[in-house]
């Protein structure tokens, strides 16, 4: 992350130095103002709250969201800068891995961030769960929040597309920074995958193809169990500027990655899993069999590296195993639902995405 203390104007502001004075400028997007225009705010005539406001007129709440078409891209955001994106809100309807969220930087037609909405703020299962973080807050019943600083040079776009077969509505508000932007400062990148069900004895890739220098900062993911018995034994590895067939970090299992241990769980009589939020890692989300239909445990878990991020100097990949346990006290490597996001910070150029899956691919049944 930028150094808080590196006096460059309106980024990385923190409790410490909140009373500075800065010249940088403060802007936000909204369907009340969709460009972030100074003193342009709430002049809507027309939009999806004018019937409410029919007694009142304009400016009491006439364009609050926008509604986007089955099919349809809508952009979000396209701002010149040097500047920083320092805040996302937004709560959308619908399915929300039929909503695609996509941040390009500068004049790059390659996209930096490529996520399902519901994924990228860490609440992949379709359900609401609380997550109280640092980096992503979910909070009821379904309004996302990002806090990632994401600085750019010449200019940032952002679009969100509806891929499912029905309208949707959105309400959002982008609140962002007008301000130099050091030298030394990366990209912000964020990459979705799934894979269902992963084949049998092969790891799962979170992440892939990173070239150029940056640190990774983040990992989120939406694991649905296909076995019974725990699910958590494999290791997350990190192969760097180079690493061959053994990586320079290797983890010690999944529960202790995302900062928990001895699978998540407190035993029957407290309940079993338990979930928790906390600034840099979390279980926020178990969903338990009912019995009937929804028959498979699925759970939803994050890790920031906001204080100790991973650095990588030319290339980056990232992999976790699938283990479980079998007869005779031996690992089983399992064919589960994995969905993830890697969050990482780079310099530009970014290296092509893997193809995201389609709509029936991503759909969560």
């Amino acid at each position: 992350m930028i150094n808080p203390m590196s006096g460059f104007n309106g980024l990385g502001l923190h409790l410490g130095n909140l009373s500075l004075l800065s010249s940088a400028k403060t802007r936000s997007i909204s369907p009340e103002n969709f460009d972030g225009s100074k003193g342009r705010g709430g002049m809507a005539t027309e939009g999806t709250g004018d019937h409410c406001a029919r007694d009142l007129g304009q400016g009491w709440k006439i364009s609050p969201s926008i509604r986007i078409e089955a099919g349809e891209e809508r952009l979000l955001a396209d701002i010149e800068g040097p500047g920083a994106i320092q805040q996302i809100w937004m709560t959308p309807t619908g399915h929300w891995r039929y909503s695609i969220l996509r941040i390009y930087w500068d004049d790059q037609e390659q996209p930096s961030v490529e996520c399902p909405v519901g994924d990228f703020f860490a609440c992949g299962w379709q359900k609401y769960a609380q997550v109280s973080s640092l980096a992503v807050c979910v909070n009821p019943g379904s309004a996302f929040n990002c806090y990632w600083e994401m600085p750019f040079r010449r200019k940032c776009r952002m679009t969100l597309t509806n891929i499912g077969p029905e309208s949707m509505v959105l309400y959002y508000q982008i609140n962002y920074t007008l301000t130099e932007v050091p030298e030394d400062a990366a990209y912000f990148h964020a990459q979705f995958r799934r894979t269902n069900p992963l084949p049998y004895k092969e790891v799962y890739t979170i992440l892939d193809g990173v070239q150029g220098r940056g640190q990774f900062v983040g990992t989120y993911m939406a694991w649905g169990v296909n076995n019974t018995g725990w699910w958590g034994e494999g290791e997350i590895k990190f192969f760097m500027d180079g690493d061959g067939e053994f990586p320079t970090i290797c983890g010690t299992g999944t529960e202790d990655y995302f900062c928990g241990s001895y699978n998540f769980d407190l035993g029957k009589e407290n309940g079993g899993y338990r979930e928790f939020t906390t600034p840099y890692a979390g279980l926020p989300q178990v969903i338990r069999p009912d019995g009937l239909y929804q028959s498979q445990t699925r759970f939803g878990m994050y890790r920031w590296h906001v204080m100790d991020p991973v650095r990588f100097e030319e290339d980056l990949r990232v992999t976790i195993q699938a283990l479980g346990w079998r007869s005779g006290g031996r690992y089983l490597p399992l064919q589960d639902d994995i969905a993830s996001v890697a969050y990482w910070y780079q310099t530009l150029p970014t290296a092509p995405f893997p193809r995201l899956p389609d709509r029936d691919y991503l759909e969560v049944v």
